[in-house]
């Protein structure tokens, strides 16, 4: 029923930003080499981004759990579907009393960068630390933040679930907070940069010819450890873009790792499941996110305070 509203609603209203956050100060970007890059949106896509920050849709105050999740949109690291991976999920939350940022991150491509892997990785450290920083402002449990990746964005999402290194830190208060999520949702997800890559997401994240050391270094299923979190998988396995190899690759990790985990391999959904109108079973995956969220305790449904 909650579902059959939500759409009803997002159909009917559409979906709007509250607040746009940017997460670096003036001037301390960090990883650039001074080329100057403009704000790129075309066709609803992000395509090139100057000032890295995050979305902010916070959960009604009477519906409020404290739970929080950010979420990193997909595009093959060659642009952002902001809103179709990012704003309408952010509604969908709103509606279990989880608070949402979707973080607009900088792209490997451009041409304003030293390392261009690092990037993603670093906006996503300091998205995690800006909103632990702001936690009692904003009503929020520190300690139940998540971060959700779909596609592409998986594979940023899971870069910060096992990547323990501090990539972000520039000298500011910041820097005291914790980058790690509690937990992490991925809907299919870009993991591997191996024999079951995306060759599109691994060209734009990599390049043309990537080192051995680096398909190796940028694979999440190599680098999952104690760091890295409970996490809820999404997968189809008729998904064309994607391997589900990819899925079952880190949740073999996970597994290995005694890293208490679900996955979900439906037969059809193809790329990027939908909110809605899945074939078959497929249709169930968000009711059992919910439940997921329900039954490791990061969601409940007393208000926070």
């Amino acid at each position: 029923m909650r579902k059959t509203l939500f759409i009803f609603l997002l159909c009917s209203l559409g979906v709007k930003a509250q607040e746009f956050i940017p997460i670096w100060p003036d001037g301390k970007k960090p990883n650039s080499n001074g080329t100057a890059v403009s704000d790129s949106i075309i066709n609803e896509r992000i395509w090139k981004v100057e000032t890295p920050g995050m979305f902010f849709y916070p959960a009604n105050n009477s519906e409020n759990t404290g739970t929080t999740i950010l979420i990193c949109p997909g595009g093959g690291y060659e642009r952002l579907s902001h809103i179709y991976n990012g704003q309408n999920f952010a509604r969908w939350y709103n509606t279990l009393g989880i608070n949402v940022f979707v973080l607009k991150y900088r792209l490997p491509h451009q041409q304003d960068l030293k390392v261009r892997q690092l990037v993603p990785l670093q906006d996503a450290q300091r998205a995690m630390r800006y909103i632990r920083e702001n936690a009692e402002k904003w009503k929020i449990n520190p300690d139940k933040i998540g971060v959700m990746g779909i596609s592409a964005g998986g594979h940023v999402a899971a870069t910060l679930g096992t990547h323990a290194n501090d990539e972000s830190a520039i000298g500011d208060a910041l820097d005291t907070q914790s980058f790690k999520p509690n937990f992490m949702v991925l809907l299919s997800p870009v993991i591997t940069m191996g024999e079951y890559a995306h060759t599109g997401s691994r060209k734009h994240f990599l390049g043309e010819k990537p080192s051995e050391k680096d398909l190796t270094r940028w694979s999440a299923e190599n680098n999952v450890s104690a760091f890295t979190p409970p996490s809820f998988i999404v997968h189809a396995y008729n998904d064309q873009a994607v391997n589900v190899q990819n899925s079952v690759l880190f949740y073999k990790a996970l597994i290995d790792k005694k890293i208490e985990s679900s996955l979900h391999v439906f037969p059809q959904g193809g790329h990027g499941i939908r909110l809605d109108a899945n074939p078959g079973s497929t249709d169930l995956w968000l009711e059992l996110l919910e439940l997921w969220l329900k039954e490791t305790q990061f969601l409940n449904s007393l208000p926070f305070r």
